[in-house]
């Protein structure tokens, strides 16, 4: 790359955010001709299908019924969260790499993560549309240790879902389950960034080199934007006039386009499960049990169940089995093993350790914590 460091980051606002990155840090979108994206349109037209099948005509075979409903109950379940997720990562495609450094702190120190961990606890998005963010916000230049502690705090801990859990068992297990959550995500980054810090992990080619001043008193002494300066060139970007919205739907909908395919896949695989797996087997099989324990793993790991079908079957297995660390391990595997998160990770990073990591790092801090929340 012949263009200077510090020329990019000046660079971030003469042209869109997206085409800076593509064209210096060849990013997947960069300059190849588009094909035909065959796991993306077969899965939105099997779940569309299916989807009018189960409103349409509900006398077909069980079966059929069981994935049509599944697949309808799924896309009524999450359009909000997916199209919330579009819209983040529009917006997080205009925000200068700056700022999303001052947001997120310092990677590789324990600020930057914990940090990172607290807005995906904050964010009330499901984990379809927090995938979509988390990608976004690799993008705009945090690290990957800080990615992944987004990604595993925040899936099932937005507001309204807490809210939901607490109802359903407790605030006494909701406020473990979020403090557990917290735990293995922070511990999950920091390891990462250290990983990174020795090489063993590969640096997100997307991060700011880190002689751009964000101190307001150093970046005026040296002739550069300040914070202030940089928020009000961001609201710009994104304020509601037609021809931003436009730009803005359009970098949306293309931003998101790789992480989508794997959504819908994974929404139509979780509706052949449902569809030709027994939930009375499932369900009985949820004991607190280590063979219970691992089934739950197992199961949540295949299954794509969005925040509103998993904290209630959550609280099933609660109660029913009497076993809270699979309730607990129901919920957090998903985020940690799901294999739409970690594809999505595989195609934002171009590197499969980067994905990996993911489930290598935080399946044996979930299974203990399950065990002993178990005994």
């Amino acid at each position: 790359m012949n263009t200077p460091p510090f020329d990019l980051l000046k660079a971030d606002f003469r042209k869109p955010a997206q085409e800076v990155v593509c064209k210096e840090l060849h990013s997947c979108c960069g300059g190849e001709k588009k094909k035909f994206d065959f796991l993306l349109w077969v899965s939105l037209s099997v779940m569309v299908l299916a989807a009018a099948v189960s409103a349409l005509d509900p006398a077909v075979p069980p079966w059929l019924l069981r994935f049509s409903t599944t697949c309808y109950h799924l896309l009524a379940k999450s359009w909000w969260a997916i199209l919330g997720g579009i819209l983040s990562m529009a917006i997080l495609s205009q925000m200068p790499k700056q700022l999303v450094g001052m947001l997120l702190g310092r990677p590789v120190t324990w600020s930057g993560i914990i940090r990172a961990t607290a807005t995906g606890l904050l964010l009330d998005l499901c984990n379809h549309g927090i995938l979509l963010v988390a990608m976004g916000l690799y993008k705009r230049g945090a690290s990957l240790g800080q990615t992944l502690a987004f990604l595993i705090a925040s899936p099932w801990n937005s507001l309204s879902m807490t809210l939901l859990l607490s109802a359903l068992i407790g605030w006494h297990w909701m406020l473990i389950f979020v403090i557990l959550s917290a735990i293995v995500g922070i511990l999950t980054g920091y390891l990462v960034e250290c990983l990174t810090k020795r090489g063993i992990l590969p640096r997100n080619p997307h991060s700011l080199p880190q002689i751009f001043p964000l101190n307001t008193h150093i970046a005026a002494s040296t002739g550069e934007n300040t914070p202030l300066v940089l928020w009000k060139k961001f609201i710009q970007q994104i304020q509601p006039s037609p021809k931003n919205i436009y730009r803005l739907v359009k970098i949306g909908i293309s931003d998101s386009r790789m992480v989508l395919r794997w959504i819908l896949f994974g929404f139509v695989m979780t509706a052949a499960v449902k569809a030709f797996v027994p939930i009375s087997w499932v369900q009985s099989g949820f004991a607190a049990t280590i063979s219970g324990l691992f089934l739950t793993l197992l199961v949540t790991s295949v299954l794509e169940v969005c925040t509103e079908g998993s904290s209630p079957l959550a609280a099933d297995i609660f109660h029913t089995a009497k076993a809270p660390g699979n309730a607990f391990v129901f919920l957090m595997a998903g985020a940690a093993t799901d294999y739409t998160e970690v594809m999505a990770l595989k195609q934002t990073t171009k590197k499969w350790i980067c994905a990996l990591i993911l489930p290598i790092l935080t399946l044996p801090q979930i299974t203990t914590l399950g065990w002993l929340l178990n005994r």
